[in-house]
């Protein structure tokens, strides 16, 4: 595929590894691909007018997951929720919950029908009830002894055994969110829906309570379904990442293998910064504008590639970047932005590429520094199939 088009071909899908199965030593990771499917989608599609919103969507969730949909502003994951949670009906295709079909196929659930839970990103909590009683409010059919043990058990699960008769008011942003959680999972539903959960936190707050919301839909053993933008967050909270793009899941996979073994360009470019080295595939190496790469330090890298020119994914943690003499320099350095902890370096390779560095903070490169930059990573590195190159008559393009 071509940088920047947002889909994978089939040819990348293949030469990629997606395809292939699930290591014999991950057990876990066996343990979920057998596990029960909850929710389905099945060929959803979403229109508004004449605009498609949702094109062709498949996508399941099984039973005790936690699965984020991560993708940029208007790519679908909002009307996807919607979707789920009977808020909006599909224009084609099935949603299931176990094997019952609650829009599509002439059907269509209610959501006060659909034994679904929402925690919105206002939270949404009763200003006039106490957080006991807002986590009760759900529970008005439960007898009373029963209804008042749930909601003492919830209190103690999130963390607000102590808080019970605060009102929202009272709460700070974090204890608010607690509260709207216990009262979603109080009429203990199939499913849990998370929309945008941490976007009115501040930072430090958001990163400390996502860590908890996962602990605690664990904690209660249900099914979560959790709709974000923020790449950090959807690689820390989830089991799996379905990446959205334009209407259309690009990939769905464990947090560590959508991150380093992307299925498209849009998706290596959506998760964290990604630079694209060229290089040429000859025998049990790779040569590129920084010199050679191993084959086997290469995922997947089929024969038929050899004497081809192929893109290997690098990110900035990837590659290491020094001053050098003109004699052994690479490329110029070109910018420059302080992170704290770290910074992030771009370097303009003398063949016109660009490469992102990442350094401790106590290295220091100045811009307009000539350097040397060697591939350091420490793991296998994806590649794709190069856009065809003009002159190149044995490149391989999609």
């Amino acid at each position: 595929m071509r940088a920047g088009t947002g889909r994978s071909t089939a040819t990348e899908k293949r030469v990629l590894g997606v395809d292939e199965p699930v290591p014999a030593d991950s057990a876990s990771a066996a343990a979920d691909a057998a596990a029960e499917v909850v929710l389905e989608l099945d060929g959803i599609a979403k229109r508004y007018g004449d605009e498609d919103v949702i094109s062709d969507l498949s996508i399941s969730v099984r039973d005790g997951e936690i699965l984020t949909l991560l993708g940029p502003s208007g790519c679908g994951k909002t009307t996807t929720l919607r979707l789920i949670a009977g808020l909006e009906r599909p224009n084609a295709g099935v949603v299931r919950l176990g094997d019952d079909a609650v829009a599509g196929d002439g059907t269509f659930v209610p959501p006060e029908e659909r034994d679904v839970g929402v925690v919105f990103q206002e939270f949404a909590l009763f200003p006039h009830l106490t957080a006991r009683e807002n986590v009760a409010f759900g529970l008005r059919d439960v007898p009373g002894e029963e209804r008042d043990a749930r909601v003492e058990d919830l209190l103690d699960l999130v963390g607000l055994a102590d808080h019970g008769e605060d009102y929202p008011d009272e709460l700070s942003g974090g204890q608010q969110q607690r509260v709207a959680l216990a009262r979603s999972l109080a009429p203990e539903p199939r499913i849990l829906l998370l929309d945008e959960p941490f976007s009115n936190l501040d930072v430090d707050l958001r990163v400390e309570m996502r860590e908890e919301v996962r602990r605690i839909v664990k904690a209660a053993g249900v099914t979560a379904v959790s709709v974000t933008h923020d790449q950090e967050e959807a690689l820390s909270i989830s089991d799996r990442v379905a990446v959205m793009n334009d209407g259309a899941v690009e990939q769905v996979d464990a947090p560590e293998r959508v991150f380093q073994q992307p299925e498209s360009r849009f998706v290596a470019g959506f998760l964290g910064h990604a630079s694209f080295l060229s290089g040429r595939v000859h025998g049990d190496h790779v040569d590129t504008a920084l010199g050679r790469v191993l084959r086997e330090d290469v995922h997947g890298l089929a024969e038929e590639y050899d004497r081809t020119v192929i893109d290997l994914l690098v990110r900035p943690d990837d590659v290491t970047a020094f001053p050098a003499g003109d004699a052994e320099a690479d490329g110029t350095v070109v910018y420059r932005r302080y992170l704290g902890p770290t910074v992030l370096y771009r370097v303009e390779l003398d063949d016109g590429e660009t490469i992102e560095c990442m350094h401790n903070h106590s290295d220091r490169l100045e811009l307009d520094e000539r350097v040397a930059v060697r591939v350091t990573a420490d793991h296998e590195l994806a590649w794709f199939p190069a856009d065809h190159r003009e002159g190149d008559e044995d490149v391989v393009a999609d």
